[in-house]
């Protein structure tokens, strides 16, 4: 078996509202996809996010190093040792996603059955929304979404913080708190809004209504400050969602920086990465909680991934990795594939199909294509 082809596909999607994180509204949808072809006819698909120079890397650096070489060497194939000081996280992530699908396929077994297979059936997710649109306050929707999510099946989830005043979103939060069954998880993501001061405070105040998590509170640029803020807060502090290779992974580790770590696939240089990453953070006494926010891909790669993460005490049940899946607008979460994840008890099903277990919708991809410029 040879590798055929290693193609990149730009994907677009305008959004009827701008909407995003505390300190930016985007008005477009993007992801990068690859798609791996073999010389029999087997394809396997990767994911990443398209910043500058990703795709070149893909395409003129990576791809040329794999066409002609058997996709189950996995080991031995391109990754050597005089290449990784030069490696691109997200290029490199959304390559081994793809190789991952190629070489289940190739051997009939789901992704999570090379590394010895799931160590549960179903994981649980957290529905990842609450972003924020233009003139809006938290106020005026947090309650419907929050209420709408339930009712969809979701039993945690996820709101952003820190475009507004803080005590007026805390007071939209506790709101939303009080609403809801004591036992729907919430959590919030800050996306670097903060400084050391106001996440304190705003902190206190999430332990208070007895959130599960504080997300990158912190500007993400070298995670300054997030010992110093782990350390005086009994909510966990989660990050490291930016973070592109393992080294960083563990310097924030040995800063005890973080109670939480997230490290995404797509961005730190694909799935056996981000095992080794979880394997790493439990000798730390971390957990991890895998970061997804793109599309159907990685919301694959992903829950293979947490499949395989192990339980973070010897009480099955307790702090079991959870899956980010994101329910704002996005096709490429669910438009991408043919047969939509279905949400049972709040959890996704571990595929059990060879590779990722995805049924791509050839037609979706090619109407969102962004045609290569000549």
């Amino acid at each position: 078996m040879k590798i055929a082809s290693v193609e990149t596909l730009l994907l677009e999607h305008k959004l009827a509202r701008p909407t995003g994180p505390a300190s930016i509204l985007n008005a477009y949808r993007r992801t990068l996809l690859v798609r791996m072809s073999t010389d029999d006819g087997l394809i396997g698909w990767g994911e990443t996010a398209p910043l500058a120079g990703v795709r070149e890397t893909i395409d003129t650096s990576i791809a040329p190093l794999l066409v002609g070489r058997d996709p189950r060497a996995i080991g031995r194939s391109w990754r050597t040792r005089w290449l990784a000081p030069f490696e691109n996280g997200l290029a490199v992530g959304a390559v081994d996603i793809a190789l991952h699908d190629l070489v289940g396929q190739a051997l009939g077994v789901p992704v999570h059955q090379l590394y010895g297979g799931a160590r549960r059936d179903r994981v649980p997710v957290y529905a990842s929304g609450g972003t924020y649109y233009e003139g809006v306050h938290p106020s005026e929707v947090w309650l419907a979404e929050t209420r709408d999510l339930v009712a969809r099946g979701f039993r945690a989830i996820k709101l952003r913080m820190g475009r507004y005043d803080a005590r007026s979103e805390l007071d939209a939060l506790a709101a939303v708190r009080a609403a809801l069954p004591r036992d729907i998880k919430l959590m919030v993501d800050a996306w670097g809004s903060y400084t050391l001061a106001t996440a304190l405070m705003v902190g206190r105040e999430l332990e208070r209504l007895g959130l599960t998590f504080f997300e990158e509170p912190l500007p993400q640029f070298g995670y300054r400050g997030y010992e110093q803020l782990a350390a005086q807060l009994d909510i966990a502090v989660a990050g490291g969602e930016m973070l592109q290779n393992r080294q960083a992974f563990k310097e924030l580790f040995d800063r005890r920086a973080v109670d939480i770590v997230q490290p995404d696939a797509s961005l730190c240089g694909g799935i056996r990465e981000v095992l080794f990453i979880a394997e790493l953070a439990e000798l730390y006494g971390i957990q991890c909680i895998p970061h997804s926010w793109s599309g159907a891909i990685l919301n694959a790669a992903s829950i293979h991934i947490a499949a395989l993460i192990a339980e973070p005490t010897l009480m099955p049940g307790v702090g079991t990795p959870m899956v980010e899946f994101d329910v704002t607008e996005n096709p490429f979460a669910s438009g991408l594939i043919r047969t939509p994840l279905p949400l049972v008890d709040g959890c996704f099903e571990v595929p059990s199909t060879p590779g990722l277990g995805l049924n791509m919708n050839l037609d979706a991809i090619r109407a969102m294509e962004v045609p290569r410029a000549r």
